[in-house]
């Protein structure tokens, strides 16, 4: 594992000296929700069957289109594969507990990956890996109201003011000092904001953890965007804009031959 960057390791020391104090956490999240793709297909899932809206969805994506819509390992490349399925670290380090409420919502958010909630129509969804690391990228299209869309973005722009620092016990009750700073996305879609989220601390075997998170959430019309990627080793946030870049262009075009059918 590459060494962190110096900033982490400030980091850890700042949060060793509270772990003390944090190491008695008293929630249990054994009976949190897991992502809904630990139990989906990893090319994608939805309530409408393909070529179909559900009722009230007005003239949002089919389930084929959501489908279509997806970043595939073929737009990224190399070392980009389909998922062999979820990552350990996904249940070691973001399944904590944080004292502040917002900041939690951040954590839960992260771990089930599902920013906006439960979706109003059709969706979609994939997971890749990064082939000779542990390296995750998680993809959504799915319809969701605009406005609710625009509140959960403004959040999220929030959260570097909220959370830019703050501590989180996982469930084994080891200390992550937690950092959460803006990543700069390229101007797609009707409204955008991307976040990376770092977490550094120590097992009680003194072996160095650092987990780095990218997500990013675009809205396109009704239908909304969710990439999270994610790792222990180097996370290049390069590849979190180029998903967001080529997922909005295509779900786009997408959308444009949708309402030119209807």
């Amino acid at each position: 594992m590459p060494h962190p960057p110096a900033t982490s390791r400030v980091l850890v020391a700042s949060v060793l000296s509270v772990s003390a104090l944090l190491s008695t956490a008293s929630c249990s999240l054994q009976d949190e929700p897991r992502p809904r793709w630990f139990s989906a297909p990893a090319t994608g899932t939805g309530a409408s069957p393909a070529g179909e809206r559900p009722p009230g969805s007005g003239a949002g994506l089919t389930q084929a289109q959501a489908q279509a819509a997806l970043v595939t390992e073929a737009d990224l490349g190399e070392p980009w594969v389909p998922t062999r399925g979820a990552k350990t670290w996904r249940d070691g380090l973001l399944k904590a507990r944080a004292e502040d409420r917002e900041c939690q919502r951040l954590l839960d958010s992260l771990y089930t990956e599902e920013l906006f909630g439960a979706p109003a129509g059709p969706g979609a969804m994939t997971a890749l890996d990064a082939a000779g690391t542990d390296a995750q990228l998680r993809y959504q299209v799915a319809a969701h109201p605009a406005a609710d869309v625009d509140r959960t973005l403004a959040w999220l722009r929030s959260l570097p003011h909220r959370c830019g620092q703050f501590t989180a016990t996982t469930t084994r009750g080891y200390v992550q000092g937690v950092q959460v700073g803006d990543v700069p996305l390229p101007a797609v879609g009707d409204a955008r904001q991307a976040l990376r989220v770092t977490m550094a601390g120590e097992t009680e075997k003194g072996e160095l953890t650092y987990l780095t998170v990218d997500v990013a959430a675009v809205r396109v019309g009704a239908e909304a965007i969710t990439v999270t990627h994610a790792g222990l080793d180097e996370v290049f946030a390069e590849v979190t804009q180029q998903a967001v870049r080529l997922g909005a262009e295509r779900l786009t075009e997408i959308s444009k031959q949708g309402r030119a059918q209807i």
